[in-house]
């Protein structure tokens, strides 16, 4: 087959024989039942799937200090310029995330807006909803996602006690003839990973039959199914959390992929279990992919699809790391950050200074979760002071310290709630705590003995309050934040506790207040957790 841009030039002796091949030859092919080689690769489409999870308002590059081959990983900007890398040297880009684009200081100074303004800068095509988007409350979020031209899915998502869903379930996206349907769909799980005060406006139902629903409904349509899920076991709050020894699985996503029968593709958030190849489920023959999420890699699919068959003949999936030094900021992205970062000068203000750096640990005693525990500790004058894993979000850098590093490092609204709770149901909470389901509790004010090798409820050797052995007929006071004290990230048992303070100090502002205290941050005393060897 002559490319377009050719000419033959053939004498006229010849024309007429070749005038009578070309008719028989066409002839011949009109006849056969199987198409060429030529014909069949026709109907093939490359189609490029970029993605992105749990980016957390993770703006600027972090030290890569787990990695060898690298000083910073991550930046949005330096993201962005990776994503338009790959616009202009890969065919027909697409560009999704699976959820959980809130957090952090400018997120929640802006109640969320400059995250979905980056996002329009660089130019994404769907989002799933993730449970940090509830940050601010289920109705602020109802107002934010509308700020968007493109579409924040969720399937599953309802106002309690009603079948009015909170937002766009599925959405068709056609480029260059390729049509896409896009559906979203939050965890159940997932939607306990957060204040269920703000969440308490809806129900999150059923993934599969809203899955199920939605992709029947779309199959005759498309060209291709994409999910984006937001679901599973809750990250590691690890900022090397590539580790192994926290790293979680992607099995919720596999589960689903093998209950709904129809799905291409599925991307999924919310555990940052990054997948350094593609899943294929055995059964549907699902693609399955998750990055590390903070913005550290760009996720990365290529299918080849035969469009008139609706099949997928072949792929290649990767993430991507962006390498901070080698990638220039994205203009626009950068400017649009400056420009946001320039109306809050106050979070530049040097409040403390640390003797060195205070890292976060999800499945053990870490130095920045004592020094949190202990604050609230000795800014109630409670006898044990206790935070989630989770709430920690960044780690402190050493040397000076700016109110931006500390919101960083917790960026929530939670204010501390006071309570006294009895030794047994404490017993249990530390219980819930060894199961790893949401890292460790920090504590201050305990001595916890503990064996993971044995089983769950039965992990807890000994505890000491202060010097004193726990007595489980005994009460305790114990400051904490409002996510533990309502229950969230599963510790239901302090809901049996007796609220004495719930409108405590917004425990930022503690954080801070604290700080400024202190000529220096030393690093806490260890030895409170403490696993058997």
């Amino acid at each position: 087959m002559m490319k377009s841009n050719q000419r033959m030039f053939i004498t006229s002796d010849y024309r007429i024989l070749v005038l009578i091949l070309s008719s028989v030859i066409l002839g011949l092919l009109m006849g056969c039942t199987a198409p060429s080689a030529a014909e069949a690769l026709q109907d093939v489409t490359t189609v490029t799937l970029l993605f992105t999870n749990d980016i957390e308002s993770a703006y600027d590059p972090t030290p890569a200090y787990w990695r060898d081959d690298m000083k910073h990983i991550g930046g949005v900007a330096q993201l962005a310029t990776l994503i338009d890398t790959m616009r202009q040297h890969e065919p027909n880009v697409f560009l999704f995330d699976a959820g959980d684009i809130f957090t952090g200081t400018l997120s929640k100074l802006t109640q969320g807006e400059l995250p979905f303004e980056l996002m329009i800068t660089m130019q994404y095509d769907a989002m799933a909803i993730g449970n940090h988007e509830f940050e601010y409350g289920w109705e602020n979020f109802a107002r934010q996602k509308h700020r968007v031209p493109f579409p924040v899915l969720s399937a599953n998502m309802f106002y309690k006690e009603t079948d009015i869903l909170y937002a766009q379930p599925y959405t068709i996206i056609e480029r260059s003839g390729i049509r896409i349907g896009v559906i979203g769909i939050m965890g159940q799980d997932a939607a306990t990973a957060l204040i269920p005060a703000h969440i308490a406006g809806l129900e999150v139902r059923d993934p599969v039959a809203a899955a199920n629903k939605y992709v029947r409904l779309l199959r005759p349509d498309v060209d291709l199914i994409v999910l984006l899920t937001h679901q599973g076991k809750t990250a590691p709050m690890q900022t090397d959390d590539e580790n192994p020894d926290v790293k979680r699985d992607i099995n919720a996503d596999i589960d689903l992929a093998g209950a709904v029968p129809g799905i291409d593709v599925l991307f999924g958030g919310h555990a940052d279990a990054g997948t350094e190849k593609p899943v294929v489920h055995p059964d549907s023959g699902t693609v399955i992919m998750q990055t590390y999420g903070q913005a550290f890699y760009l996720g990365f699919l290529q299918l080849k699809v035969d469009l008139e068959k609706n099949e997928i003949l072949d792929f290649e999936g990767r993430l991507i790391p962006v390498d901070s030094e080698k990638l220039v900021p994205h203009s626009m992205v950068a400017k649009k950050l400056s420009d946001y970062r320039a109306r809050f000068p106050d979070i530049y203000k040097v409040v403390g200074q640390t003797a060195e750096r205070l890292n976060r640990r999800y499945n053990a005693e870490s130095d920045i979760g004592n020094l949190f525990a202990d604050i609230l500790r000795h800014g109630t004058n409670a006898q044990i002071g206790l935070i989630n894993s989770g709430a920690i979000r960044r780690d402190l850098p050493r040397g000076k310290l700016t109110r931006r590093d500390l919101l960083d490092a917790f960026p929530f609204t939670d204010r501390v709630v006071t309570l006294d709770i009895k030794g047994v149901d404490l017993l249990a909470a530390l219980e819930q705590s060894l199961t790893l389901e949401r890292g460790m509790l920090q504590v201050s004010g305990l001595t916890i003995n503990y064996d993971l090798k044995q089983s769950r409820g039965s992990r807890v050797l000994s505890v000491l309050v202060g010097d004193e052995p726990l007595i489980e007929s005994s009460y305790y006071r114990v400051a904490t934040i409002e996510i533990v004290a309502q229950g969230g990230d599963l510790y239901k048992q302090f809901l049996k506790g007796t609220i004495i303070n719930k409108k405590g100090p917004v425990f930022s502002e503690l954080i801070e207040k604290y700080t400024a205290s202190k000529s220096m941050i030393t690093t806490p005393q260890r030895g409170r957790l403490l696993p058997k060897m």
